[in-house]
């Protein structure tokens, strides 16, 4: 069994993304989305796609566990950009909770970002990125997506993508 099977199956997806980072906004952006994640390598792998008609862009997922370390890897790709983003996020669960960091940049500025995967159950979960621009003395949380589950394999399902 692996820490993201809870994903698997169909899901709709309420995010708030922030409108404008790195001053101190609490203006959001609300808009829905449809998830459609599977699991492979027995639980060791994850895959998803997101669709967000409302904001004309879909993304997917790659997860990845590294059996040595326990360490998932995190991959991202953009419709809009059509590349994979790097670094991947890396982290692991702890007591339910997923918590992965990268360094990167955003708007020419170098950030730590940080995932949580919090609250996984049969039929919701919580996603939330941070960005840190004084070497994770603060957190801005810019992106919350509130996932409910629509259909498709429960949680530990054996869907396979081919």
């Amino acid at each position: 069994m692996g820490d993201f099977d809870f994903l698997a199956g169909t899901w709709d997806v309420t995010n708030r993304r922030l409108r404008r980072r790195h001053v101190g906004s609490d203006d959001w952006d609300e808009f829905p989305g449809t998830v459609t994640a599977h699991r492979f390598f027995d639980g060791a792998g994850s895959f998803d796609e997101i669709r967000c008609p409302a904001r004309g862009f879909s993304g997917a997922t790659v997860r990845i566990l590294d059996p040595a370390t326990g360490l998932w890897s995190i991959y991202w790709m953009h419709s809009r950009r059509g590349i994979l983003e790097l670094p991947p996020m890396v982290g692991r669960f702890v007591d339910g909770v997923g918590t992965f960091f990268a360094d990167d940049t955003d708007e020419g500025r170098p950030i730590r970002c940080r995932f949580l995967w919090s609250r996984p159950t049969p039929d919701s979960c919580r996603w939330e990125q941070a960005f840190s621009t004084d070497g994770e003395r603060t957190w801005e949380t810019n992106w919350v997506m509130e996932f409910t589950r629509t259909g498709g394999a429960q949680a530990g399902g054996g869907v396979v993508v081919r």
